[in-house]
C-alpha cells in the first residue's frame, strides 16, 4: 500500500483558516480562540508544525508588507493597523506558546490515552478469550455431565438411556468445542463407551438367565398344578356325559366346551417373571447392530442350562422336580419365541427341545432298566403324562415322549403281568377248595360284585338267603378281585395316552390270555394232581364253570369299556379252562373209579358155577346206591353230572369186560357169562330207574358178546352181512380171548359133553382169529 501523503498548507490555506478564526470580528466582544482547537489539532496529527508556522511567518510577512502598502497609503490607518497588528502579534505571540504548550499537554495526553486504549483493547481480547474459554468449560462440563450420566444410567440399568446420550453427545452441532482435543478424544472413546454399555447389559441379562434357572421349577410346577386342575375337571365332565369319553384333555372338543381360565404361569399371584433384562438386551444389541452375537450367545447360555438340568444318572425320585424345570425352561422359551419377534427361531427351540428330550428318555430308560416294581414305571408314566400334556398346549412336539411311553408300558405291563402271576400261583396254593360262605347282605353284595357271573345266575344269587354256600371257592374270588386290579393298573398307566389304542388291547388281551392259561387254568392243573378229595375236585370243576363264564363276561365288559375309546375288541381264549375241566372231570372220574375198584375187590365170583343166577351180584347194590349218591351230591352242572356217571358206569362195563377177557381169570364157563349178563342187565335197569338210560350203550359190547355166547351164535358172527349189522360192537379180538376162556374150561373137564364143548370153543376162536389175523381190536 502507497504511503499516505501529508498535507501541504498553502497561503490560501493559512487564509482560508484565519478567516474562520475570525480574530478580529468587530461583533465579538472575546477573541475566537477556540477555534484554533481544531486547527491545532489537525496540524499536530499530521506533524506539519514547522510547515505551518513557516507558512504563517510567510503570512505575517505578507501581511507586513500589505500594513507597510497601507500605511504607506494611509499612515494614520498604518499606525492604526500597526498597532492593531502589534496587538496581534502579541496574541500571535501568546497563541504560539498557547500552542506550544497546547501541543505538548496534547501529546502527552495523547500518549497517555493510546496507552489506555491499548490496555483496554488489549482487555477486551482477554476478556472475550476468557469469554470464549468459559464457553468452552461449560460446553466440556455438559458433555462430561453426560458423559458422567450414562455412567449412572448404566448403573441404574438405563442403558437405553444411556446409549441415547451417547448418540446425542456425538450428534452435538459443531462449534468451538468440536475442533479441541478434547472433543476428538471424547469422540474416539466413545466405542468403549458402547462396549461397556453392551457388556452391562449383557451382564444384566446373564444375570436374568441365572434367575429364571432358578426360577423355571416354580414355574413348571405352576403349569402343570394347572393342567392337572384342568385334566380333572374335564375328566369329571367326561364322567358325567358320554358323549366326552373320546376326548381328552387339549382335544378341539375340550377346547371348545370347556370354559378356557388359562392362567398365565408367567404373571401370576405366586410368580411373575420379569422378562424387561432379556428385551433391552435385545434392543441394545440390536441398536448396535449386534443382534446376531447375542443370539448365538443366548443359544449357547440356554443350550448349556438345559444340559445342566438332567442329571446322570438319574435318580427316579428326582423325575418330578426335573419335569417341573424342563417344562418351566420350555415354557420361557415360548414366551420369549412368541414376544421377541425375529430374535429366536422355532428351529433353535426345537433343538433345544428335541436334544434334552432324547436325553431325558435314555436317563428314564437307564433308570428303569433294572426294575422290576410296575408301581415306579406307573409314578415314572404319572410324571411324564402331566408334562406331556402341559407341553403339548404350548405346541411342543411330544411324538418321542409318547413313543417313550408306550416302550414303558411294555416293560410295565410284563412286570405287571409276573407280579399278578405269583399272585395267582400263591392264591390257589392257599385255596381251600371249599365253597365260599357269607353270611351278611353287606358280605354277599361286595362278593357278587366283583366276580363275573352270567346275569341269571348272579340275580338268583342275590336273591338268596342268607347265610349262602356259593358255588366257588375262595380262589375264584381272590382271582376276579385281582383280575379287576389287574386291569384297573393296566389301563391306569394308559389313562390320558392318545395314541396306540389297538396296540394297548392287543397286549391286555396276551397278558390276560397268558395269566388266565399258564397261572389260573394251570395252577387248577396243579392243584388237581395234589387233591385227592373228590369234593375238592369238584369244587374245581365248579370254579372253572365259573371261569369259562367269567371269561365271557369279562370279554363283553371290557369290549363295551374299549368302544367307548377306540379300542378293539377283547377276545379271551377259554380252551385252556375247558381242557382243564376235562382234566378235572378225569380226576374226578378217577377218584370215583378208584372208589368202584374197592366194590369189585368185593366182589366174589365164581368163573366156573354149575348154574345161573337169576339175581344180580349183593356187591351191585351198594355199588349203585354209593354211585348214585356221590355222583347226584356233586354240585356243577348236569352235563358234568352226566360225564361223571358215563366215566363210572364205562370204568363198571370196563371192569366186567375185564373179568371176561383179562389174565386174571384164566378161564370161565357159560354160566358165568350168563351171570355177568344178568349183572350187566341189573346195571342198566338202575341206570334207566335214575333217568341216564342213555348211559346203557357203554354195556353194548358187554351185552352183544355174552349174547353171541350164550346163544351159539359165532358161527352168525362169522358171517360178514350179520356181522356188521347185528355185532358191529364186538371187537374180535375180545370175542376170541372170551372163546379161548371157554376152550380152556371144556379142556379141562373130565366129561365127554364139556370137552366137546371146549374142541367146538377151540374151533371157533380159530375161526374168528383166521378171518381177523393180527386183528387187536
Amino acid at each position: 500500500m502507497a504511503p499516505q501523503r501529508r498535507p501541504q498548507y498553502t497561503q490560501e490555506n493559512i487564509d482560508q483558516q484565519l478567516q474562520q478564526i475570525h480574530l478580529l470580528d468587530p461583533s465579538s466582544s472575546s477573541e475566537n480562540l477556540e477555534q484554533l482547537g481544531p486547527i491545532i489539532k489537525q496540524i499536530h496529527a499530521n506533524r506539519q508544525q514547522e510547515a505551518y508556522l513557516r507558512n504563517l511567518q510567510a503570512l505575517i510577512a505578507t501581511k507586513d508588507s500589505e500594513i507597510e502598502q497601507i500605511c504607506t497609503d494611509n499612515y494614520q490607518e498604518f499606525i492604526s493597523s500597526a498597532s492593531t497588528l502589534f496587538t496581534v502579534k502579541s496574541y500571535t505571540n501568546n497563541l504560539r506558546d498557547k500552542i506550544t504548550t497546547l501541543d505538548a499537554s496534547v501529546s502527552q495526553v495523547g500518549r497517555g490515552l493510546v496507552e489506555k486504549k491499548r490496555t483496554l483493547l488489549q482487555s477486551k481480547k482477554t476478556a472475550a478469550k476468557l469469554d470464549e474459554a468459559i464457553d468452552t468449560l461449560q460446553a466440556c462440563l455438559k458433555v462430561l455431565d453426560v458423559v458422567n450420566r450414562i455412567g449412572e444410567l448404566i448403573k441404574e440399568g438405563k442403558y437405553w438411556s444411556a446409549l441415547r446420550s451417547l448418540e446425542d453427545i456425538q450428534s452435538l452441532p459443531s462449534n468451538s468445542l468440536s475442533q479441541t482435543p478434547f472433543y476428538q478424544h471424547l469422540l474416539s472413546s466413545l466405542p468403549s463407551l458402547r462396549i461397556q454399555i453392551q457388556n452391562a447389559v449383557t451382564a444384566s441379562m446373564k444375570q436374568w438367565l441365572l434367575e429364571i434357572r432358578n426360577v423355571s421349577g416354580l414355574v413348571g410346577k405352576l403349569a402343570l398344578e394347572a393342567m392337572d386342575y384342568r385334566t380333572r375337571k374335564w375328566r369329571s365332565r367326561r364322567e358325567k356325559d358320554p358323549m366326552l369319553r373320546l376326548s381328552r384333555v387339549g382335544s378341539a372338543v375340550e377346547m371348545v366346551i370347556q370354559e378356557r381360565s388359562d392362567i398365565n404361569v408367567l404373571d401370576s399371584e405366586k410368580l411373575k417373571v420379569d422378562f424387561t433384562p432379556l428385551y433391552q438386551c435385545i434392543h441394545i444389541y440390536t441398536t448396535l447392530d449386534s443382534i446376531d452375537d447375542l443370539r448365538r450367545s443366548y443359544q449357547a447360555d440356554r443350550k448349556a442350562q438345559s444340559d445342566l438340568i438332567l442329571p446322570d444318572p438319574l435318580p427316579l425320585t428326582s423325575l418330578p422336580n426335573l419335569t417341573q424345570e424342563i417344562c418351566g425352561f420350555f415354557i420361557i422359551e415360548s414366551h420369549v419365541l412368541e414376544t421377541t419377534g425375529n430374535f429366536r427361531s422355532e428351529r433353535e427351540v426345537e433343538e433345544l427341545w428335541e436334544a434334552l428330550v432324547t436325553r431325558l428318555a435314555s436317563a428314564v430308560n437307564a433308570s428303569l432298566a433294572n426294575e422290576t416294581d410296575p408301581d415306579s414305571f406307573l409314578r415314572v408314566k404319572e410324571c411324564l403324562i402331566g408334562f406331556v400334556t402341559t407341553l403339548e398346549s404350548y405346541s411342543y412336539a411330544t411324538q418321542s415322549l409318547h413313543s417313550l411311553i408306550l416302550t414303558l408300558f411294555e416293560k410295565y405291563a410284563g412286570l405287571l403281568e409276573n407280579q399278578f402271576s405269583r399272585r395267582f400261583d400263591g392264591i390257589f396254593l392257599e385255596d381251600d377248595h371249599l365253597p365260599m360262605q357269607v353270611t351278611i347282605p353287606s358280605e354277599r353284595d361286595s362278593v357278587l360284585a366283583v366276580v363275573w357271573l352270567d346275569p341269571s345266575e348272579q340275580e338268583d344269587l342275590s336273591k338268596s338267603g342268607l347265610p349262602l354256600s356259593l358255588p366257588w371257592s375262595q380262589g375264584f374270588f381272590l382271582c376276579c378281585q385281582d383280575i379287576r386290579n389287574f386291569i384297573q393298573k393296566f389301563y391306569h398307566f394308559v389313562d390320558g395316552v392318545s395314541q396306540h389304542h389297538g396296540n394297548i388291547d392287543e397286549l391286555l388281551n396276551k397278558s390276560l390270555d397268558k395269566l388266565l392259561a399258564n397261572h389260573i387254568s394251570g395252577s387248577i392243573s396243579k392243584c388237581l394232581s395234589n387233591t385227592s378229595t373228590l369234593s375238592q375236585v369238584v369244587q374245581i370243576v365248579s370254579n372253572l364253570e365259573h371261569f369259562e363264564v367269567a371269561c365271557s363276561e369279562l370279554e363283553r365288559s371290557l369290549t363295551s369299556l374299549r368302544s367307548t375309546q377306540r379300542g378293539g375288541a377283547i377276545r379271551l381264549s377259554s380252551s385252556s379252562f375247558a381242557n382243564t375241566i376235562t382234566r378235572a372231570l378225569n380226576r374226578v372220574t378217577g377218584l370215583i373209579t378208584s372208589k368202584l375198584d374197592d366194590f369189585f375187590d368185593l366182589a366174589e365170583y365164581d368163573w366156573t358155577p354149575q348154574s345161573r343166577e337169576d339175581t344180580p351180584s349183593m356187591y351191585l347194590y351198594e355199588l349203585i346206591n354209593w354211585l348214585t349218591t356221590i355222583v347226584d351230591s356233586l354240585v356243577i352242572k348236569e352235563v358234568y353230572k352226566d360225564e361223571a356217571y358215563r366215566g363210572a358206569v364205562g370204568y363198571i362195563a370196563e371192569c366186567l369186560m375185564n373179568f371176561m377177557i383179562g389174565p386174571d381169570v384164566p378161564a370161565m364157563n357159560e354160566n358165568a357169562v350168563s351171570n355177568i349178563l344178568v349183572d350187566t342187565e341189573f346195571l342198566e335197569g338202575e341206570l334207566t330207574r335214575i333217568g341216564r338210560d342213555h348211559l346203557s350203550s357203554v354195556f353194548a359190547e358187554l351185552h352183544s358178546m355174552s349174547s353171541v355166547i350164550l346163544n351159539d351164535a359165532v358161527q352168525d358172527y362169522l358171517v360178514p352181512q350179520v356181522r356188521q349189522t347185528t355185532y358191529s360192537v364186538i371187537r374180535p379180538k375180545r370175542l376170541q380171548t372170551l372163546l379161548e376162556k371157554l376152550t380152556r374150561y371144556g379142556s379141562s373137564r373130565r366129561d365127554a359133553q364139556s370137552r366137546e364143548r371146549g374142541d367146538r370153543r377151540r374151533k371157533e376162536a380159530e375161526a374168528v382169529g383166521r378171518v381177523f389175523p393180527g386183528e387187536n381190536r
